[in-house]
This record gives C-alpha cells, sequence and structure tokens, in this order.
C-alpha cells in the first residue's frame, strides 16, 4: 500500500520533497520550486481541485503540509467550539494550529492511521465530485495531470478509481469512530471545495448530517475553513 499521509500532503501541496530547515527557509525554497516546478509546488489539488475553487491554502496553514493542515484547522474549531468561542478564523500565529500531543488531533496520534489518510482522500475527492463537474473528459485531464507529478503506479490507480466510481457516502461516514475523525473527515471535505452552488452545499449539509456534527460546530469549521483559504 502506498503512503496515503504523504499523498495527502501533496494533495495540500505544501510537504514537498526537499523542503528542509525553518519555516522560514521553507517558504524560500518552496518558492524557487514553484517557479522551476509548478505542479509540484501547487500540489495535486492544483490538478483536481484547485481550478474549481479558484482559491488555495493561506501561508501559514499552507506551511503546515495536508495531514497537519487537516488535522490544525479540525482542531481549531474542536477546541473553540467545546470552550463555548465564538466562531473564529485562523490566527496568524502557526503554533496555535498545533494540537498538543496526546490530543487524537496530532498528526502523531494512534487515530491517524494510513486507512484514515486514504478516508481523508476519498471525502476530498468526493467533496470535489459532489456538483457533477468531474466528468469522463475531466477525469482523463486530471490523470494527465497526476501522472505528470510522478506519484507511482498504485497511487495513481487509487486516484483514478476515486475519481471514477460513485460517491460512498456510506463508507465515508462508517470510517469516522470518534468525534474528532467525524470532524477531519468534514474539514477535509469542506477544504476541497469552496460550495458555490446548491449541489455543493446540499453535500456538505448531507455530509454533516451524517456525521452527526452540531450546527454550531460546523459553523466553527466553515470559519476556520474559510480563513485559511485566499483567492488565486
Amino acid at each position: 500500500m502506498f503512503d496515503a499521509k504523504k499523498l495527502l500532503d501533496q494533495f495540500l501541496g505544501s510537504q514537498i520533497p526537499g523542503l528542509s530547515g525553518t519555516l522560514k527557509g521553507r517558504a524560500g525554497q518552496a518558492g524557487d520550486l514553484a517557479r522551476n516546478n509548478p505542479m509540484k509546488a501547487a500540489g495535486l489539488a492544483a490538478a483536481l481541485l484547485g481550478t474549481k475553487t479558484g482559491r488555495k491554502l493561506a501561508g501559514n496553514v499552507a506551511t503546515l503540509g495536508g495531514v497537519a493542515a487537516v488535522a490544525g484547522l479540525g482542531y481549531l474549531a474542536y477546541r473553540n467550539y467545546q470552550s463555548g468561542q465564538a466562531p473564529q478564523g485562523v490566527p496568524q500565529d502557526i503554533k496555535a494550529l498545533a494540537p498538543p500531543v496526546g490530543s487524537p488531533f496530532n498528526p502523531q496520534s494512534s487515530e491517524l492511521t494510513n486507512d484514515f489518510a486514504l478516508t481523508l482522500l476519498r471525502a476530498m475527492i468526493a467533496a470535489a465530485k459532489a456538483d457533477g463537474h468531474i466528468d469522463a473528459f475531466e477525469r482523463q485531464s486530471i490523470m494527465e495531470k497526476v501522472h505528470a507529478v510522478d506519484l507511482g503506479a498504485e497511487a495513481e490507480a487509487f486516484l483514478s478509481r476515486e475519481l471514477a466510481d460513485p460517491i460512498d457516502l456510506d463508507a465515508l461516514v462508517a470510517a469516522g469512530r470518534t468525534e474528532e475523525q467525524r470532524v477531519e473527515i468534514y474539514t477535509a471535505s469542506r477544504l476541497a471545495i469552496d460550495p458555490d452552488t446548491r449541489a455543493e452545499r446540499g453535500y456538505l449539509d448531507l455530509l454533516a448530517g451524517r456525521l452527526r456534527l452540531p450546527d454550531a460546530l460546523i459553523d466553527h469549521i466553515e470559519a476556520a475553513v474559510s480563513s485559511a483559504k485566499v483567492s488565486l
């Protein structure tokens, strides 16, 4: 099985191979890589999702990487919801998005298995397909871009199947065994799209209901994710 966590990092386009050092240094390296190889720098979301949403992750969130970005935004929303705070956007201090050791949201948590990382990828792809935009021609175009990133045959086959198969909402919901996991599934789905069509909004509403997430918690996730995106 391929490394789903690594693939999720590439989906959200910040944990790019070859980057190391301080956050400031990595930002500079990422800028150089973007000029030399725009596809890898933009991440797979540029191929699958970016042209639909017209938005990308803001710098302080993108620095975290795919798994950590989903976990951090979910943690922020869940923490604020539980503490009774009003919904709020992402703070400038990136440390506020770091779930503490022992938290189910921590990227090193035993709950974040390779299988659950696959679930988060499926959630993103399902959300992207919710309005019927990805037809056979679009799938072919997407897979050509995916092939250019050179993910390996197994990862490419997984993406091809997920793009072609019908949305399996039952499986997505069943994969969320804890409330924290259900928050992450919804957060990943919301990251994938900007729900500006009735179909997309309806899909997210249905997903939230099936995941049994309270409306107030959804408001917190919406505030966190919305503020984490900037226009392309």
